[in-house]
C-alpha cells in the first residue's frame, strides 16, 4: 500500500459518516488489542479552546521531559497534525503501515455496524501511541464528549473548557444539553476542571461530577493572574489566558502523579505553537495576515475583541467564508463591522454557506464598505494582495486552505483536508440512545 492509497482508504470510510456512540470504537480497539489500556491520558472536551488547552498541555509535560502523545482534530493541512508525539506528526510510512494493520480488523464488522473514519482514526492513533510508549496522551473529544468515540479512556483527569452553543443539531439546542454531552467524558473518581462559566452549563458539570464523585477543580480567569504575568504567552486573545490557567489547573491536580515543576510549566506555555488561531503573518511585502478558525459565535466575539485590542483603530480587509451548519448569519452580524472591506469566499467543503448569503448578511450588518463575493480563496486573496492587514477566518478549513495558498504549511499533502469532511446522525433520529 502506498500513502496516496492509505489516504484514499481513509477518505473511504466517509461514506460511513459519524455515528455517534461507543460500541464501535471499543470493539474495534477490542480486536486491536486494547491499547488505550497500556496508556496514560487527559480528555478535554468543550467547545472552544480545546486545541489551545491540549497544545498547552501538550507543551508543558514536553518540557518536563515526558514522551507526549497528542490527537487532534479537524487538520489543518495534513492528516499526521491529528496523531502527533512530542510534536512530530505521524510519518507517512507510520499511516501506510497503522492502516495496512487495522484495514483487516475492519472485515470483523458488518455493514451497518461499520466503523467511521473517526473511529478507525482514533484506534489507529492509540495504537501508535502505545507503540512509542508514550508517558502520557493529550486527548482530545472530536463533537461532544458522552458519545464521542474518545471517550472510550479512562483518563488521569478530565478537561472542560467551556460550554457553549455549537453543534446544536447533535448535541441539543441549549447550553444545559451542551453541558450534558461535554460532561459525558467525566469518570468515577476521576478530577475534572472546567473553565466554564454559564450558570446553566455549570451546573451540569458540578451535578455529573458530583454524581460521579469527581473531584471538580472551578478555574476563573483570575486564577493564577500573578504566575501568569510572569509568562510571555506566544498566543494571541485574553482567552489563551484562561486555557493556560485551565492547563496549569490540571497540571497542578496531577502534581501527584505526573511531577511537573514550575520552571517546566513555564517554560511549556511560552514555547506553545497552535496554528489557525489569532496566527499573526507578516509578508515579505509587508502584509499582515492574521488567521483565525473563529467557526461560531463564541468564536467570532473572541476574534473581535482581540482585533480591538490588540489592533485598536485597524479596519482590516475580512475574507469570510463559514460552514452552512454554523451561525453564519450572527457570525457576519459580529465581524462584518470590524472591515474595511469583505470579500466572501465558499469554504473548501461539501458543507460550505453560500456566499450570496453570507454577502446578503454582512450588507444588513450596515456596511458601509465594499463586498465582492469570489469563486475561491484563490480568486480572493489576488483581489486583496496589495491590501496592507488581511483578516481570513470563518472556518478553520477556510483557514486550512489558507496556510496552502499562502504557503505558510510546510507539509507536503494529497489534498487531505478532504478528510475533515463528516456527516453525523442527529440525536433525534437514533432509534438506539446507545449506539447513535
Amino acid at each position: 500500500m502506498t500513502y496516496a492509497e492509505a489516504i484514499q482508504f481513509l477518505y473511504s470510510l466517509r461514506w460511513f459518516g459519524t455515528k455517534l456512540g461507543l460500541t464501535n470504537t471499543l470493539k474495534l480497539a477490542e480486536v486491536a488489542g486494547n491499547p488505550h489500556h497500556r496508556l496514560r491520558f487527559i480528555h478535554v472536551a468543550g467547545t472552544n479552546g480545546k486545541g489551545s488547552t491540549c497544545a498547552m498541555l501538550e507543551s508543558i509535560y514536553r518540557t518536563a521531559g515526558l514522551r507526549v502523545g497528542l490527537f487532534t482534530s479537524p487538520h489543518l493541512v495534513a492528516f499526521g497534525e491529528r496523531i502527533q508525539v512530542n510534536r512530530k506528526p505521524i510519518s507517512k510510512v507510520d499511516v501506510v503501515r497503522l492502516v495496512g494493520n487495522l484495514r483487516p480488523l475492519l472485515a470483523n464488522f458488518p455493514t451497518e455496524e461499520h466503523p467511521t473514519f473517526f473511529e478507525v482514526v482514533a484506534v489507529m492513533a492509540l495504537r501508535y501511541f502505545s507503540e512509542l510508549k508514550c508517558d502520557l496522551v493529550v486527548w482530545e473529544t472530536g463533537l461532544g464528549g458522552r458519545l464521542d468515540a474518545t471517550n472510550i479512556v479512562t483518563p488521569l483527569a478530565s478537561v472542560i473548557t467551556n460550554i457553549q452553543y455549537d453543534h446544536q443539531k447533535w448535541l441539543g439546542e441549549t447550553l444545559a444539553s451542551i453541558a450534558k454531552e461535554k460532561a459525558g467524558i467525566i469518570k468515577p473518581d476521576v478530577p475534572v476542571v472546567t473553565a466554564a462559566e454559564r450558570p446553566e452549563a455549570l451546573e451540569v458539570i458540578k451535578r455529573t461530577a458530583l454524581s460521579q464523585n469527581a473531584p471538580l477543580t472551578l478555574v476563573h480567569p483570575e486564577n493564577f493572574g500573578t504566575f501568569l504575568d510572569s509568562i510571555e504567552l506566544p498566543l494571541l486573545g485574553e482567552h489563551q489566558r484562561i486555557n493556560a490557567a485551565l492547563a496549569i489547573a490540571a497540571v497542578r491536580v496531577l502534581s501527584s502523579q505526573v511531577p511537573v515543576s514550575d520552571k517546566a510549566i513555564r517554560t511549556g506555555l511560552s514555547r506553545v505553537n497552535w496554528p489557525g488561531r489569532l496566527q499573526l503573518i507578516k509578508q515579505p511585502s509587508g502584509q499582515k495576515v492574521l488567521l483565525d478558525g473563529a467557526h461560531n459565535i463564541a468564536g467570532a466575539q473572541t476574534l473581535a475583541t482581540a482585533l480591538n485590542q490588540y489592533f485598536p483603530g485597524a479596519k482590516p480587509t475580512l475574507i469570510l467564508g463559514v460552514l452552512q451548519d454554523k451561525d453564519w448569519e450572527a457570525i457576519c452580524r459580529i465581524l462584518a463591522p470590524l472591515a474595511s472591506r469583505i470579500i466572501l469566499a465558499p469554504v473548501p467543503s461539501e458543507r460550505t454557506a453560500n456566499p450570496e448569503e453570507l454577502s446578503a448578511a454582512c450588507r444588513q450588518a450596515s456596511i458601509s464598505g465594499p463586498i465582492t463575493v469570489c469563486s475561491s480563496l484563490g480568486a480572493a486573496l489576488a483581489q486583496s494582495e496589495s491590501d496592507c492587514f488581511l483578516l481570513i477566518t470563518g472556518s478553520l478549513y477556510l483557514v486550512g486552505e489558507a496556510l496552502e495558498l499562502l504557503q505558510f504549511s510546510a507539509a507536503k499533502h494529497q489534498n487531505e483536508r478532504g478528510l475533515n469532511e463528516w456527516g453525523a446522525i442527529p440525536a433525534n433520529q437514533s432509534t438506539n440512545p446507545s449506539v447513535h
